[in-house]
């Protein structure tokens, strides 16, 4: 009868378009040119003032603005390499992350002479990221793995208090949270309900998880994903027929089936 009625409710909302994975990519591309651009007209300016104080500083200034230039080209380059499934630097990996943290913000400003949102470009990282995760093919027994949902996931007027211990949901088919407990004791991963991003955190700090499926919205993602590395992590958005953080659905399929690209099978592990 819960599954029923779970069904049911999916029916009421439209699942959102999947973000482009190119566009975030491109995004960070053109930042990092118009960055390159900046570096040089700053330098260009600046250098016969430099020469006049010391002749060194000019070259110096120069080579700083290059190798920051190159590791940022060599970063986006490596996040191309994974999204395709090519051979990777490994120890690139978390410089994609702090190239990500500055080089967004200018990205969002950027983005927006092209008519592109903030929630779009955030959409296209957690898809990129997403696709990142499942070509590095990283399998974890299921009970390494702790999938993480905002409360928001729970109908506002449910009596039943989830955010401790999902398993006090009655499964009434009402939200998503009863398909998720279901599913959790299916397959045997960890679920938990979190109240903020701090809860979220402490929680995979106390778990100590081999890898984390959230789901959210794409800002609670987006810094998710890169406050929990390097564990690995992979994002689910949320579905917002009510507006953001109320009564919020998941696309139930789609978190089932990154699950089993993620989750080791019993009789695997057990070999």
């Amino acid at each position: 009868m819960a599954d029923l009625n779970q069904k049911q409710a999916t029916k009421k909302f439209t699942l959102p378009k999947r973000p482009q994975k190119r566009l975030f990519i491109g995004m960070l591309l053109l930042t990092t040119t118009l960055m390159a651009a900046a570096f040089y007209g700053v330098w260009y300016i600046a250098r016969p003032g430099l020469a006049d104080i010391a002749d060194f500083l000019p070259g110096l200034l120069g080579a700083v603005f290059v190798l920051i230039t190159l590791v940022a080209f060599s970063g986006i380059g490596n996040m191309i390499l994974a999204v395709n499934g090519l051979p990777r630097l490994p120890f690139l990996q978390r410089q994609n992350y702090e190239l990500i943290n500055m080089l967004f913000p200018l990205a969002v400003r950027i983005a927006k002479i092209f008519g592109i949102s903030r929630r779009r470009l955030e959409g296209s990282f957690i898809a990129t990221s997403n696709l990142m995760f499942n070509n590095m093919g990283i399998k974890v027994p299921a009970d390494k793995l702790l999938v993480v949902t905002p409360h928001c996931l729970q109908l506002a007027t449910c009596p039943h208090k989830i955010t401790r211990d999902p398993h006090n949901c009655k499964r009434c088919g009402g939200c998503d949270i009863g398909a998720l407990v279901t599913l959790a004791d299916e397959m045997g991963f960890t679920f938990f309900v979190a109240t903020g991003g701090t809860l979220a955190r402490q929680v995979v700090y106390n778990t100590r998880p081999k890898a984390v499926l959230a789901i959210a919205c794409e800002r609670d993602l987006m810094s998710g994903i890169q406050d929990v590395y390097p564990l690995p992590a992979v994002g689910v958005l949320n579905i917002r027929p009510n507006g953001p953080c109320y009564n919020t659905h998941v696309d139930m399929e789609e978190v089932r089936q990154q699950l089993e690209k993620i989750i080791i099978p019993k009789e695997q592990d057990n070999g």
